[in-house]
């Protein structure tokens, strides 16, 4: 099977270590273990049942105690509509494995996550691709969308928030793409790995999952909860489907690790605390972005409404690549990812929910890097 080059990701790989400040991280501040345990007020004594615990296989599918915490993040779900993957990464991969075969057709929203495209194309698929558009503001035009969907379409596909504008569909534009999906016997696919800290209100939209009978909800540890480091994620949707699933799963999971099982789970016992954390950190330091955007006249973009990063339509005479490379490998070594891995040249992708400190030292710097191209 081949299969596109992973744009992003082989960006990521060769920079985010050896960058001073990485503007181009797209999760929460991440925590340690020690800041996990007092956050969730369970204290150092927690680390007495891990020194416990034999690290044997865990639960195949996932820990009962983790599908409860995970269905408990939706309105309309139980642990039989859940599944532990690793990552979303590796849960969006098990979707398409399971949904789609050569000849299917697919409609994506882009710009998305390579996944989203990439995977379904290397099966053989037929991917309508629905462009987000800056001269809209990123909104997704629902005529445009719904005239893509035919009564062969077998997945509509989306992130939402959205990687990498931080666009946001809302509950009645999810309901009205779940209605067009419904017609034809659509199943929608909503990568929701940036839910929960949101700009506005309470801070999480609403999940294609609780609002479509063929709704697919994919998740993780990594945006919004600050794990990354546990590499877990989970999939969200229709029992039926997820039996399906485990046949994939078993040739390539069989069980995450029983200690990334038992921190997820504490974790997501107690979301609220840390996406009050995470909340709190994306708009103050969103604040921070916006004000450099209004005082930087060769930089451009639509505020972000959800997620943790966003575009940067800049003024320079190079391409993005080009644009990034000199600032990461200039004087100050700042890391943003080029828009062309995301295919939207003319635009840097930046991410604003690091730790403070570090976006007010970049983004500076980024403006004295801009000087020096004349």
């Amino acid at each position: 099977m081949q299969i596109q080059p992973f744009g992003v990701e082989q960006w990521m790989n060769h920079y985010e270590t050896r960058c001073r400040l990485n503007l181009a991280e797209t999760c929460c501040d991440s925590i340690t273990v020690a800041e996990l345990l007092d956050i969730t007020g369970v204290g150092r004594g927690y680390l007495d049942e891990l020194l416990a615990m034999k690290l044997t296989y865990g639960e195949i599918e996932g820990s009962e105690r983790l599908r409860t915490a995970i269905a408990s993040l939706y309105d309309d779900q139980a642990l039989t509509n859940t599944l532990v993957t690793h990552g979303t990464i590796g849960a969006n991969h098990l979707v398409y494995l399971s949904l789609i075969s050569a000849g299917d057709h697919v409609v994506s929203v882009v710009p998305s996550y390579q996944q989203h495209t990439a995977i379904p194309e290397s099966i053989g698929a037929t991917v309508t691709q629905v462009p987000l558009r800056e001269e809209r503001g990123w909104i997704l035009d629902l005529d445009e969308l719904a005239a893509a969907i035919t009564p062969g379409t077998k997945l509509v596909t989306l992130t939402n928030p959205n990687n990498p504008t931080g666009a946001l569909l809302g509950r009645e534009e999810l309901a009205a793409i779940a209605a067009m999906c419904d017609v034809v016997g659509a199943w929608l696919l909503a990568d929701e790995v940036y839910r929960g800290i949101d700009q506005y209100g309470r801070g999480t939209t609403a999940s294609a999952a609780d609002l479509y009978e063929r709704g697919i909800s994919t998740a993780s540890m990594s945006k919004a909860f600050s794990l990354a480091g546990l590499r877990l994620g989970w999939i969200v949707g229709p029992a039926s489907l997820l039996k399906d699933i485990v046949i994939h799963r078993d040739y390539n999971t069989i069980s995450v690790g029983m200690i990334d099982d038992a921190l997820a789970a504490l974790a997501l016992e107690n979301a609220e605390a840390i996406l009050g954390r995470n909340r709190e950190l994306v708009r103050r330091n969103l604040e921070t972005l916006s004000t450099w955007v209004d005082g930087e006249d060769r930089i451009s973009w639509t505020r972000p409404s959800g997620g943790t990063i966003t575009l940067l339509r800049y003024e320079a005479e190079m391409s993005s690549r080009g644009f990034c490379v000199g600032l990461v490998e200039g004087v100050g070594s700042v890391m943003l990812t080029p828009g062309s891995a995301l295919g939207m040249e003319g635009h840097v992708r930046i991410g604003y929910a690091n730790a403070p400190e570090a976006l007010v030292a970049g983004l500076p710097l980024i403006s004295s890097y801009m000087d020096g191209l004349g």
